[in-house]
């Protein structure tokens, strides 16, 4: 996709420091094929704006308060396909990048990336191309070559009965403290072990203590 020189990228910001975007507002005013479209210090408020300024890409911060950016990511690519997003932010952990691509960002960029690198990132998202930062992509390897810790699809209620579990409660017990029947129990204890791959209760618990799989 080529830019007309009538046509400038409209480039939203979201970020909750102020200081942070005025300084990405100042740098957009260097370049003529880039435009301010507006600001959010907000993930619900750039929902909102997005729906106002329909800009072509946003550059979203990950880490705020009330809502982070993969859900505000999230959010917007569902209602605005058009729209793409590239996470800006200060932290490469490798759950944050796995998160932000999965809600639908087309790049992932630090803070400290040079201005250079910033408006190709920009340029590039427009036009349907994918950039991640080295960090970026070095922590999605790390994170995607992790074993599964044990335990994560253990639904809410396996770990109601996992935490009784650890207090030392039999089925019965259990039954009574979550008002079901002990036969239910034994469905959730049986799903519980298979999850972990333990044979047994003792070692549930004791996997669970060692991985702190219990608050």
């Amino acid at each position: 996709m080529t830019n007309s020189p009538s046509r400038p990228i409209r480039v939203m910001l979201v970020d909750d420091h102020t200081m942070v975007r005025r300084g990405l507002a100042t740098f957009l005013k260097a370049f003529d094929d880039l435009e301010l479209a507006g600001e959010a210090e907000s993930g619900k408020v750039a929902i909102q704006l997005c729906a106002e300024v329909l800009p072509d890409v946003i550059l979203m911060d990950m880490v705020m308060p009330d809502m982070d950016g993969a859900a505000a990511t999230r959010a917007i690519r569902q209602q605005f396909p058009q729209v793409q997003v590239i996470a800006l932010t200060s932290f490469k952990e490798g759950d944050l990048v796995k998160h932000a691509l999965e809600a639908g960002a087309i790049g992932y960029l630090l803070k400290d990336v040079s201005a250079d690198e910033l408006v190709q990132a920009i340029r590039g998202a427009h036009a349907g191309r994918a950039t991640l930062s080295p960090e970026a992509a070095q922590a999605l390897v790390e994170t995607t070559n992790q074993s599964p810790a044990p335990g994560p699809n253990l639904t809410e209620r396996e770990r109601e009965v996992l935490a009784l579990m650890v207090e030392g409660l039999n089925n019965t017990q259990i039954a009574g403290r979550l008002t079901v029947s002990s036969s239910t129990i034994k469905s959730h204890v049986s799903n519980i072990l298979s999850k972990l791959g333990v044979a047994s209760r003792t070692e549930a618990v004791s996997l669970a203590l060692r991985s702190r799989l219990i608050p």
